[in-house]
């Protein structure tokens, strides 16, 4: 029902709006139709090639030592929607919290959890869903609203009102979006290969080969199948997307170890264990656009040229929708998972950015 006294859009706007919203979700649907005869086409020829083994997957019983390294930090739960993680440093100090991207968990910020906790409490997360955090059943339950919920109970649970935040791939995401929606909570942001979310969906929709390289956005809107053509070949897609040439990390970068590998199996080899993750994805494109923008705090931008799964251009873009301190900067040779690629050269540049902005505030 209208507001009283408020006009109503005339009815060409109307229905210019409704063909543009049909336009939209058409491409949703058709492009997601496309994704997945591609990901029948590549079951088809693997089980052509392999029969006996692309139907073959071990659930891993037990996780490996590296998951249980005590400098690394505490393994910790939450109440309620029961949330785990990592916590390294003393309790009291500044809060600095990160948000993994997908299909990682917690221990993607291994390096960063050794780094830090000398000045910083310390606490890597397992998103909704993801891990040893609880995943509820229903996509609803992965709406935007309720991500960026959960990093303010979070921050709560943990006795603080405001932190550093850290966001890499779709942690980038939902630590933007905080920025926006709680700007209070957040004094510095960093993000890593992750554009402002209003960057992010104008430039797919401008530029093809982004949108094919956002091709797993598309195909996680179907129901069940991304799940099992994860499982083929003993969860070959997961292992190939840390460790392939087109993909994975580079020549010169920090390469996964058998162990690390193995800790990424352990806990998305779990019954169930992927459904909570492809669930973020699920309602994505009910949700972005933006009505906000602005970020109004000091941010870094981190990004690895060699990302297959952005374009690099975005990055520059990003600056127009920060207004603070903006610091941008591009690692050549690094790939997508850029934290884990070039530990040492991130954690240079975050504390660069964090003494930066000290000093500053104290000028």
């Amino acid at each position: 029902m209208a507001r009283p006294g408020a006009a109503c859009p005339p009815p060409a706007r109307r229905v210019m709006v409704a063909a543009r919203a049909l336009l939209f979700w058409a491409l949703v649907y058709s492009y997601c139709g496309v994704c997945a005869c591609i990901a029948g086409l590549r079951l088809l020829w693997s089980i052509g090639r392999r029969p006996g083994e692309t139907f073959r997957w071990v659930v891993r019983e037990n996780p490996p030592a590296c998951l249980n390294d005590p400098s690394l930090g505490t393994h910790c739960y939450d109440s309620g929607l029961r949330f785990h993680y990592v916590a390294a440093g003393e309790r009291g100090k500044p809060l600095m919290l990160l948000l993994h991207g997908f299909p990682e968990f917690w221990y993607s910020w291994r390096h960063q959890l050794r780094e830090f906790k000398s000045e910083y409490r310390v606490v890597a997360l397992d998103l909704r869903g993801y891990g040893e955090t609880d995943a509820p059943p229903h996509k609803e339950n992965y709406k935007l609203d309720c991500l960026i919920a959960d990093i303010k109970d979070i921050l709560e649970s943990l006795g603080y009102n405001k932190c550093v935040l850290i966001g890499h791939d779709w942690g980038g995401m939902i630590a933007w979006l905080v920025a926006i929606c709680y700007p209070e909570m957040v004094t510095k942001l960093i993000v890593v290969n992750f554009p402002h979310p209003s960057v992010f969906t104008e430039y797919i929709l401008r530029h093809p080969s982004q949108l094919i390289k956002s091709g797993y956005y598309f195909f996680f809107q179907m129901p069940w199948f991304p799940e099992f053509m994860f499982t083929l070949n003993d969860f070959k897609v997961l292992k190939s997307l840390f460790t392939s040439q087109a993909t994975g990390i580079g020549r010169k970068g920090c390469r996964l170890t058998a162990e690390d590998i193995e800790a990424y199996l352990y806990v998305f080899s779990q019954p169930g264990a992927l459904t909570g993750p492809i669930n973020h994805y699920r309602t994505i494109f009910s949700c972005l656009p933006l009505q906000h923008h602005e970020v109004i705090m000091p941010t870094l931008l981190l990004w690895g040229e060699r990302d297959a799964f952005m374009e690099v251009e975005m990055a520059e873009i990003t600056r127009i929708y920060v207004k603070n301190h903006f610091r941008l900067t591009i690692l050549s040779e690094a790939s997508h998972w850029l934290q884990q690629d070039q530990p040492d050269i991130v954690n240079k540049l975050i504390w660069t950015f964090l003494k930066e902005e000290t000093k500053r505030k104290r000028e």
